[in-house]
């Protein structure tokens, strides 16, 4: 992951099943980890021979048969926005949307798009990447001078794909650096969930229906309140 925020929810206690003394995630590692490992190893990854993923879930069946990487569309933080922002607008106001556009100012880490019916804006969403834009969206919260039905909120400057635990290049080559890695992301052959055969298959055999009680209780999560204690979850052992 490019995220050190995932060992700490892989930690958390609503993960561990007491039945069979284990915990939902078996490991976490980041990408910055992985690179220093296979420099512990003598190996780089720059020159590492390419291979083939093969997980399960890593691929999906095309409709030529062929098997290919699947990814989402809608940048460097999984494509979460675009996916509601695509849902929302065909079964609210029946609008299948095929390229989202973006307003963005000065500020490349605030980004709106909004949909437009007869005239009239009926969905507006934005994304606010990086602790200042994250303060100031949280003042305009505060003087209730939100336009928005739904704002992704990142910690960090351009999403995900420059997460803290993300493989980092040289100062004078980070921008770059960060656009080849969007590139790459991008490169992977896109398709909505929805349309997923993956999906698909797991709620057919295992979960039932979108709705269904298995569904809430595995692919859903509640937040509460947890009490502070000395123990680190950066130092659990997996």
């Amino acid at each position: 992951m490019p995220c050190y925020d995932k060992k700490l929810e892989a930690s958390r206690e609503d993960f561990y099943n007491d039945v069979y003394r284990t915990r939902d995630v078996d490991c976490v590692i980041t990408t910055g980890e992985l690179e220093k490992i296979f420099e512990e190893k003598g190996q780089q990854i720059a020159t590492t021979a390419e291979a083939p993923l093969d997980t399960l879930f890593s691929k999906v069946h095309s409709q030529n048969g062929e098997e290919v990487l699947l990814g989402t569309a809608g940048g460097g933080s999984g494509g979460y926005l675009e996916a509601i922002f695509r849902y929302a607008a065909m079964e609210l106001f029946g609008v299948e949307l095929q390229a989202i556009e973006y307003k963005v100012g000065k500020n490349q880490d605030f980004k709106e798009t909004s949909l437009e019916v007869d005239g009239k804006v009926v969905l507006r969403f934005a994304t606010a990447y990086g602790f200042r834009n994250i303060q100031n969206f949280v003042r305009k919260v505060k003087t209730k001078n939100v336009p928005y039905h739904f704002v992704e909120v990142m910690a960090c400057p351009s999403g995900c794909l420059n997460g803290g635990g993300q493989i980092k290049a040289e100062p004078a080559h980070a921008k770059e650096f960060l656009a080849q890695v969007e590139q790459a992301y991008e490169s992977v052959t896109q398709a909505p969930p929805e349309k997923n055969t993956k999906v698909h298959e797991l709620y057919e055999e295992w979960l039932g229906a979108p709705s269904s009680a298995k569904a809430k209780e595995k692919l859903h999560t509640k937040y509460h309140a947890i009490e502070k204690t000395l123990a680190n979850p950066l130092s659990v052992q997996w």
